[in-house]
Order: C-alpha cells, then structure tokens, then sequence
C-alpha cells in the first residue's frame, strides 16, 4: 500500500506542478478548498475550511449522524446523564489506536479537556483554545477506569452532546500534543480514518488511508486538500481536471457546472448565517437608529439574487431557519427602504464620518464577500454613509476581527456555520463574549435581557421552553440591530462524475470516509 501512495502522491505532485493535466491520480481524490488552513490541531480552529480536514483525521466522543445534526455513537459506544442532567458518563471503545501508535483511553479524553480548560495544565500554553467556550460548563471530567469518563457540569448544558460532535470535541493524542508542544498543528495525530502524510504550505495538506481505523477502512488510498483562495482560479482548475471536489461554488458557475456531464453538483440548505458585525461600542454604530438605518440601507434581495444567484436566502434575524424549532417565523427581514435609512440617520445625528468596512478576499461560507462587500458599500453610500473598504485574505482578516473592532473598524463581514441555535448568539453576542473576555463578540453588543435568555436557553433540558427563550432572544436582537442580517446560504459542491458516495453534510463538513474514486 505504500508503494502505491507514494506512485500516486507522486502524480498529484505532477498534476500541481501542471493544472492543465485532464486526470487526478487513481484512488486519490483532490479537493479544492478556500483557503489554506490556520491549523490542524481542532482545539485551535475555528472555521469551517479547517474543519473540512479534521473531521477525516480526528473522531470525538460523539458524532453526527450521516445527514443529520443528531448526535450518535463514536469514540463512546453510549453514555448515561444524571438526573440532574449536571453528569455525563461515557463508555469508551476498546482497542482503537491513535494514528502515532499510542493507546486512546479514558486518560486521553481528560488530557484533550483539561489542556483546553484548564490553565494550569502543563500543555495549556500550546492553545489558543478560541472554542473552549462550547466546554465552559465542564467542572471537572474525571478518569474512573481506563475506558470510562466521566463530565461534571456546574448546570444543566443542553448542547452538551451537540457540542462534543463539533471539531472543538475532536480527540488529539496526548503524545502528539506533548512531543510536539505548540507544533502539534503541523504535527497532528488522531483516530480517524485518514492519518496526517503532509503539510506543504500554500499547496497542499495531504491526508493518507488508515487501514486499521475502527470503522472500517476508507476506499480512497488519500486526500489531497488544496488551498486555491481565488474563485475563478479554483473553477479553472475544476474544468481542467485538476480537482475531484471543489466546494462554495461561485454562483455564477454553478449552472456552468450542471449542465457538464463531466460534473455533478450538489446543494443543500444548512444553519448558515451571513452577516455584517457592527461597531456598537465607538462610532456611528454605537447608536440603535444608525445599526437600523443600515439594515433598512442594504438591498438584501438584490444581493441574494443577483450576486448569489438564488444560493441563499435573505436572513431575517440571528438564528438560521434551518434550527427550525428554534427559529421565529414571526421576524421579516429589515425591507429595503433608502428613504427611511436616510430619514433615521438625520434624525439619529449621524455626522457623515466615514466607516471602515474590513472585507475578506475569500472564507468558510463566505460567499462572494468581495463582490458582496462592494454592493454593500455602493447601497451605504447611496443614503449618504460614507465607507471605505479595506480587503484582507482570509486568515489575515480573522486576525483582525477576531480580537474586535474597536479602534479599527466600524463594520466587517462575518458568516458562521453552526451546530446548535445556542453556538452563535452565545459565543457572539453576549456580553461575556467580547473578544477581551475570550469570546467572538467583536462589535461589543451588550444587552442583559439577552445574556440572561441565553444562559437560561442553555440550562433547559425542556425543548420547547428552549425554542420559547431562542425566539424572545431573537426579537430583542432584531430591534438591537447589531449586525446587518444578510443572507442564509445553501451550500454546494462540485465533484467529477467519477467521485462515488459523495454527501454534503447538514454540518457543512465533509466526510469522506465512505467516498472513492477509480
């Protein structure tokens, strides 16, 4: 088997050293991605891109099931919850290896969480760890024998589950993490169905077959991830043959693509959320009527249809309709009205200062931010807000957003893919969430009633009295106007005809274990 990566590696290297050869190598699927990867260590990543590849190296304790967002058995073969619903025990599946020979065990899934929860812990400083949030009910997760766990919370957390099945929840072996240090991204070892083979940066992150993997081997001998950040780029090398897989699909191509034989494209809705962050702690945005105004400014439908060619939908508040029992039916989204932005910003007293719009060239659901971007700023100025756009490759921009907007900008685009209503608001609109208290909150929204809906949404183990808070939340954060709510997307992928079993997932990743390619 090795032999025959190494030939087959050998021919990917061919093909990218020239992107106009007609053919992938056999038993190796290449997929174009967005951008090149922050890290491949899941307790360090936060965007989808990154997460496309970890979830075919790592497993967590839990998963999602195959085209769902319901949690079902991984790591854990099952698990009890107290009645208090403030403990969860996990029981462990025997003989499963990391991908570095050591042993996966209950000591292994305490080290993976003390080292992002736990400041003391000698291998804390190899973080960042920007998603230990989805774990900030953890009290302690104790060892109680070799292949059982145990979680203690200090509450009742009802996206417990959710959130272990998410790339944060992912298991890294201690080993790794301890031979390694602050390295163990571009050194990474799991328990999944690929094993880590290369990290060439810029080219290629090149994931090869774990023949020994619990759930049986995958087909494909490796996985090729390439970053090709510019659309057009990433489209050219689909059409020659260079690709097997490319994902977000620029609109404009998508019908290029359909009407190929030589292609199939698959779409699916998803809990997607495109929005612009606004500065509510400094400047114009710091004034409700003005965070208003803007979101009465911008010709939503104009962007969905004309930009994004029907890919998505206008969004009409912070939750995806996606979370359906979650989601109030009851908001619209903000109208296309100039006149009244116009009206509302004389009346608020906004004083023609000109705002700093941070754009990003391409990212995890981002759909055609440039173009995006550009519409956006033509509508703001259209009822006389003046903006000046500062445009910024992908990693780049979250370093800037990231750690918050103030002294920087007064609006930037963000999109989240999310796995539960409770992911977003929690981690972006609470006031514990700004960016110096560890969190993504970076226009600086604050408002109690919506802190107080949130934690209490997270306590209930009751669905409906969940959904009920989710919905009041949701009015609050409509009128608030913190962000411009934009767009809901529908995700798609593009594949050779010769790609088998391929399945875009609910979650937005891909899983490509049971994927092959002749």
């Amino acid at each position: 088997m090795k032999r025959l990566l190494t030939a087959a590696l050998a021919a990917a290297s061919l093909l990218f050293a020239s992107p106009g050869n007609s053919q992938t190598p056999p038993n190796v699927l290449i997929v174009g991605q967005i951008a090149e990867p922050k890290s491949l260590d899941p307790a360090a990543d936060t965007a989808v891109n990154d997460f496309r590849i970890l979830m075919n190296m790592y497993d967590g304790l839990v998963r999602y099931k195959d085209g769902t967002l319901e949690v079902e058995p991984s790591l854990a073969t099952s698990w009890t919850i107290s009645d208090d619903g403030k403990s969860y025990t996990f029981k462990l599946r025997e003989g499963v290896k990391f991908h570095d020979g050591s042993s996966f065990d209950a000591e292994a899934v305490k080290f993976n969480f003390d080292r992002m929860l736990k400041d003391d812990h000698p291998y804390h400083d190899t973080g960042p760890f920007p998603l230990s949030f989805f774990f900030s009910a953890v009290e302690e997760v104790t060892v109680v024998d070799a292949m059982t766990v145990k979680f203690d919370l200090n509450a009742p957390y009802a996206p417990f589950l959710s959130n272990l099945a998410y790339p944060t929840g992912l298991i890294i072996s201690p080993k790794a993490v301890m031979d390694h240090g602050k390295d163990v991204g571009r050194n990474p070892a799991g328990t999944g169905a690929y094993k880590f083979a290369e990290w060439e940066s810029n080219a290629k992150v090149v994931l090869e077959k774990n023949a020994d993997y619990w759930d049986g081997a995958p087909a494909l001998e490796a996985v090729v991830f390439r970053p090709i950040t510019d659309a057009n780029t990433r489209v050219a090398e689909m059409l020659a043959g260079g690709l097997d897989v490319m994902v977000e699909v620029p609109p404009d191509n998508l019908t290029q693509f359909r009407d190929d034989a030589r292609f199939a494209v698959q779409e699916q809705a998803g809990p997607h959320l495109w929005f612009l962050i606004l500065n509510a702690k400094e400047g114009p945005f710091a004034t409700k009527e003005i965070r208003q105004a803007a979101n009465y400014a911008i010709n939503k439908t104009a962007l969905v249809e004309n930009i994004l060619q029907g890919t998505a939908e206008v969004a009409a508040g912070p939750t995806p309709p996606a979370f359906a029992w979650a989601y109030d039916e009851s908001l619209s989204p903000y109208p296309y009205d100039p006149e009244k932005a116009k009206a509302m910003l004389k009346e608020a007293g906004y004083d023609g200062k000109e705002l700093t719009f941070y754009v990003t060239e391409g990212g995890s659901g981002m759909l055609d931010p440039t173009a995006m971007g550009t519409a956006i700023q033509a509508d703001l100025e259209a009822v006389g807000m003046k903006v000046k756009i500062e445009t910024y490759e992908w990693n780049t921009f979250l370093g800037k957003v990231n750690p918050g907007l103030e002294g920087k900008a007064d609006m930037a685009e963000m999109a989240w893919m999310t796995n539960d209503p409770d992911t977003l608001p929690f981690l972006a609109l609470r006031t514990e969430a700004w960016p110096d208290k560890g969190g993504f909150n970076s226009g600086y929204y604050s408002n109690p009633k919506v802190d107080e809906l949130l934690e209490k949404a997270r306590q209930s183990t009751d669905q409906a009295e969940r959904a009920k808070l989710y919905k009041d939340m949701q009015q609050i954060v409509y009128e608030d106007a913190p962000w411009v709510f934009v767009a809901n997307w529908k995700q798609n992928a593009v594949m050779s005809a010769a790609v088998k079993d391929f399945k875009l997932q609910p979650s937005f990743f891909l899983m490509l274990h049971k994927v092959s390619k002749p």
